[in-house]
């Protein structure tokens, strides 16, 4: 029976739900690549391609319009699919527009920020308590009497220290 309804609607009624899927899929799959290609890409302490850097960086940019467009088609498309759609169909649905709704927030957020903990309070030791190994290479600073030493190893993870240097504020950055 649902052959012969089928048959008997116009070409373009039937496939307008295909057309709609396929709409909801590029727009749920170029939502998620703004947000996910960059973080793959951009990995800290690893070497990158320039080319691939370039390529992440410019999508990092361009994420939060672009997600936020593709989210909200995406909607759209769900909404106008969920009516005729099955319970396994509804449960992609589901599925499909929560990844994207992360992927549309997340590409408004500076998750790389998470991985560098910023370092709360400097605690210093005299060169004599130091259990630097005699290779470690360090930043120092001198200003009059006051001098500081910093270990590459730490600011590679922390990039930025704020600190006070002979009563002059610095920032130190590696």
């Amino acid at each position: 029976m649902t052959s012969s309804v089928t048959s008997t609607l116009p070409k373009s009624r039937r496939q307008t739900p295909y057309a709609i899927w396929i709409g909801f899929s590029i727009c749920a799959l170029s939502s998620i690549a703004l947000f996910f290609v960059p973080a793959f890409i951009i990995q800290p302490f690893r070497h990158q391609a320039p080319r691939a850097l370039l390529v992440a960086m410019e999508l990092r940019q361009r994420a939060p319009l672009g997600t936020l467009i593709a989210a909200l088609a995406c909607f759209v498309f769900a909404f106008t699919l969920w009516k005729n759609a099955n319970r396994w169909r509804k449960s992609v649905l589901v599925l499909t527009v929560l990844v994207v709704a992360f992927s549309a927030v997340m590409a408004r957020l500076n998750y790389f920020e998470w991985m560098f903990h910023p370092i709360p309070g400097a605690r210093f030791l005299a060169q004599g308590d130091s259990k630097l190994d005699s290779k470690e290479m360090i930043m120092s600073v001198r200003l009059g009497n006051d001098a500081r030493a910093y270990p590459v190893s730490q600011m590679a993870y922390h990039h930025v220290l704020n600190d006070v240097v002979g009563d002059v504020p610095v920032a130190v950055t590696y």
